[in-house]
């Protein structure tokens, strides 16, 4: 078995740091140490706790105060309303009442390719983590995806085991991102895709295409097709809501 690669002193001290404030051990609000704290604990140089500070400051997830300190973001409202279209597909499924699994096809690191604009966003190494797979709903086919991971902004999810967890579970779950986009087409499945939701070619489908990225990082691209019956869209909203273009 390949050893995982060890993470260098700086990606270890932002994974130490991000993990306690997803856990909610430092909550909104509270004060991460101070940097001189800091390079006791890890017995490591100011230049590298600056390099992990002003990381996690541009990623949105701690504000720097001068002379007072770094503190834990607060969530701002607009960031928590894209967090609502970014559903968990196997949370989704089971609250409607159906039995979930998940099924990879393919698992493999791979240059982007040229013809896929956001591939090269999300290979700032020149290489991504590239994954096809299947997600079912009482053992039929639920929507077939495509996504592509950013190995230097996720380095663990090369030696993760995506064989019974869906990939954007696991990144919901361990990745924190700042800021998405999507992409909403309708299209017909053709002979590969027919063959995999099993239905018959041509059947219309709901494409969603996301990108998410922390800071000005891109973390990941995916590309999720459902069958045209068995997914909503819907909008709330009110008088004076203000139009963004796309």
């Amino acid at each position: 078995m390949k050893e995982k690669t060890p993470l260098s002193l700086h990606q270890r001290i932002r994974s130490d740091i991000e993990g306690r404030i997803l856990s909610g051990e430092w909550p909104p609000g509270y004060r991460i140490p101070f940097e001189h704290e800091l390079m006791t604990q890890y017995g490591c140089s100011r230049m590298t706790v600056n390099k992990v500070v002003t990381m996690l400051a541009e990623s949105g997830m701690i504000q720097r105060r001068r002379r007072a300190g770094s503190f834990v973001t607060r969530p701002h409202p607009h960031i928590e309303s894209v967090a609502l279209d970014i559903p968990d597909i196997p949370v989704e499924v089971a609250k409607r009442g159906h039995s979930y699994r998940f099924h990879l096809l393919a698992k493999r690191r791979r240059k982007p390719r040229r013809t896929v604009p956001q591939e090269l966003d999300v290979a700032s190494d020149g290489t991504l983590l590239a994954m096809q797979s299947l997600h079912l709903a009482d053992g039929r086919p639920f929507a077939l995806e495509e996504r592509v991971i950013n190995l230097a902004a996720v380095p663990d999810a090369l030696e993760k085991d995506f064989s019974s967890t869906a990939p954007g579970s696991w990144l919901l779950q361990h990745v924190p991102w700042t800021r998405a986009q999507h992409r909403i087409t309708a299209v017909n499945a053709d002979q590969a895709q027919a063959e995999l939701l099993q239905v018959a070619v041509g059947t219309a489908c709901l494409v969603i295409e996301r990108q998410t990225w922390r800071g000005e990082q891109c973390i990941t691209y995916v590309r999720q097709m459902f069958l045209g019956d068995s997914y909503d869209l819907i909008a709330r909203f009110g008088p004076g809501a203000v139009t963004r273009p796309a």
